[in-house]
């Protein structure tokens, strides 16, 4: 089949009403992949945002944490989910964006650069600053929200926007094991040989986490001038107490 036959048979894909229509459709699909892929991010982010405070603040439990995030990456996405159905079933009585091996094995993928960002991020705040915002008498709660978490939070949200964009990408999979979202597109594209529908679906879901890396790099700039070196800098530093000398 020659490019130009191919791609026209991609833009009719696309301009034809019945594939944007009914729980079949590009929108109802879009959503599926949205829900997944949300409340993955966000149960990863439920888990993984304290341990890493703790680990950050404490200094306690850093070689747990570097294990973790390489036991994460080392893992392929794809056997994480067959594992998970394994243990946990395809959940069939689950609505089709809810199935709970999809979103285990999601949530264990967003976990590691949560976790790893969340913990670098507050243990990469100045150790003078803090010492002198424990000398004015900050408790340590008050210390990490007031000043760890402020000045970490544009490498806690990088760590955010690499989860999503992962989840997003692999969500994709969720397809194979009766979920839905975008994938589903691949996947009876692949079962029914339309090459058409294979790309676009692929298209989607690239186009869906190009999206969803710049929303989210736009959220990162717009919490990183309060916390930039240059306001850093605006922190009091403590004052040097007169010595003998002079």
């Amino acid at each position: 089949m020659s490019e130009p036959g191919f791609f026209s048979e991609v833009v009719e894909w696309f301009a034809d009403p019945l594939h944007w229509e009914g729980s079949f459709g590009v929108p109802s699909r879009l959503v599926e992949h949205l829900i997944m892929s949300g409340v993955s991010v966000l149960a990863a982010s439920i888990l993984a945002l304290p341990v890493g405070m703790y680990i950050g603040h404490s200094r306690r439990l850093e070689t747990l944490v570097v294990s973790v995030a390489n036991l994460g990456r080392a893992i392929p996405s794809f056997g994480l989910i067959f594992l998970a159905v394994l243990v946990m079933g395809l959940g069939l009585d689950f609505p089709a964006s809810l199935r709970p091996a999809a979103l285990f094995a999601l949530t264990l993928l967003a976990i590691p650069p949560i976790l790893t960002n969340t913990y670098v991020g507050i243990q990469g705040v100045d150790p003078d600053t803090l010492e002198a915002a424990r000398g004015m008498g900050l408790t340590e709660g008050q210390v990490l929200r007031g000043l760890e978490l402020p000045l970490a939070a544009p490498l806690i949200m990088g760590g955010i926007r690499t989860a999503a964009v992962q989840v997003v990408a692999t969500a994709t999979l969720a397809a194979v094991i009766g979920g839905g979202g975008l994938g589903r597109f691949i996947l009876d594209g692949f079962a029914t040989g339309d090459d058409a529908q294979i790309f676009a679906g692929a298209l989607l879901v690239a186009l869906l986490a190009v999206l969803t890396e710049v929303s989210l790099g736009l959220l990162q700039r717009a919490v990183s001038p309060r916390t930039s070196p240059g306001r850093r800098r605006e922190v009091p530093e403590p004052t040097p107490v007169a010595g003998p000398a002079a």
